[in-house]
């Protein structure tokens, strides 16, 4: 059953073939079998079984609130949840507990989600490997594969135990292992420059960064406002477009979110692709693309193409100029987030108390990591 699809095991659910406690139990009974991944910072065992007979009671009332109704679903930890620590993996915000949820995490629970918890990430979401957090490092479930291990076991002898693994990729690491190891069935991450489709990548699992402004940022503890988007993490396509059609909207407490107060967002079909015209721009064609990568994005047009889709070669001349505007922006807009950070209003604060600028300068020190500092 865990190893289904999100709309194979709703379909399960609303059959009455599985009752929403016993697959939020199989869900953490698995967690705890996992631990030694590091995918979870925090377990909200309590809250999801609570979760789960609400669930229970509207299905048996014949009530479900939507697809994600009774399904077992995973929380980057830094969306901000009601009642639960949220952290951003540093001492900055280690014991801070929000008061509301974020949009994104409002809005599934509003479906009837079980949140099982809150997942590891590199520092404040700085970070490609999922290393970076003060609490240790997510492991790649496929290192614990038996594939890997033949593979391994080959290739190098005399090699400590606990360096046999591979990271997740970063920064939503623990987002896609819990995906990945069947923890959970979608799991929140956030994307700033591809916090969720390198972890994704990593971990054999679907990761999408919506369109900027489609979903809401509300929530979302900031790292750099102008690229930063919740990030949706899944076993398949179809999935992912599911979560998707579920989060994306107008916010009016996040201004940058689209403006369609007439309809919510309703995703196109896409099983006729004949009328589909599909750009390749050529930029992105670098001699530094792996062949591996070069080919299956080959195979991919190639496929468009054989079921009556039109693609075409697209140029995006300043594509090299955006990276010079990422580092720009980023560099600036981490500093200028990171700055709030001074242990006056919330969030950890040193003992000392010599001045107000040792104060500053010792929190900051013994609260970020030195990525951040």
């Amino acid at each position: 059953m865990l190893g289904r699809t999100l709309r194979e095991v709703s379909a399960a659910l609303k059959q009455g073939q599985i009752t929403p406690t016993e697959l939020c139990q199989k869900c953490l009974s698995l967690i705890k079998k996992t631990k030694f991944l590091n995918a979870y910072i925090t377990v909200s065992e309590e809250v999801a079984l609570k979760q789960a007979e609400e669930s229970e009671k509207r299905y048996k009332k014949g009530r479900s609130l939507g697809d994600l109704d009774g399904i077992p679903i995973a929380v980057k930890d830094n969306f901000s949840t009601s009642g639960i620590e949220t952290t951003c993996a540093s001492n900055m915000l280690k014991g801070y507990v929000p008061p509301y949820n974020a949009t994104v995490v409002q809005k599934l629970l509003d479906q009837g989600a079980l949140l099982m918890g809150k997942t590891n990430l590199d520092e404040f979401a700085m970070g490609s490997g999922s290393t970076d957090g003060i609490f240790g490092p997510v492991k790649n479930p496929w290192s614990f594969s038996e594939q890997y291990r033949k593979k391994r076991k080959q290739k190098s002898h005399g090699e400590k135990e606990d360096s046999d693994w591979l990271i997740t990729g970063g920064s939503s690491g623990g987002s896609a292992a819990a995906v990945s190891a069947f923890t959970c069935f979608t799991a929140l991450g956030s994307d700033t420059g591809g916090s969720t489709r390198n972890p994704a990548a990593h971990c054999g699992v679907v990761g999408l960064k919506p369109s900027y402004g489609l979903v809401s940022r509300h929530g979302l503890i900031p790292l750099v406002n102008s690229m930063d988007v919740p990030g949706i993490l899944t076993r398949c396509v179809d999935d992912a477009a599911i979560v998707l059609g579920i989060l994306a909207g107008h916010d009016p407490k996040d201004s940058t979110t689209v403006q369609d107060p007439v309809k919510p967002f309703v995703l196109p079909s896409l099983t006729d692709v004949s009328k589909l015209c599909v750009g390749i721009p050529k930029e992105y064609l670098a001699p530094e693309l792996s062949s591996e990568v070069r080919s299956l994005w080959s195979k991919a047009a190639n496929l468009f193409e054989s079921e009556g889709a039109k693609v075409i070669e697209v140029s995006l001349p300043h594509t090299s100029f955006s990276i010079v505007c990422y580092h720009v922006l980023c560099t600036s807009e981490v500093a200028s987030n990171m700055a709030r950070f001074d242990g006056l209003e919330y969030g950890h604060r040193c003992d000392v108390g010599v001045s107000t600028e040792a104060m500053y300068a010792a929190t900051r020190r013994e609260g970020f990591n030195d990525v951040l500092l």
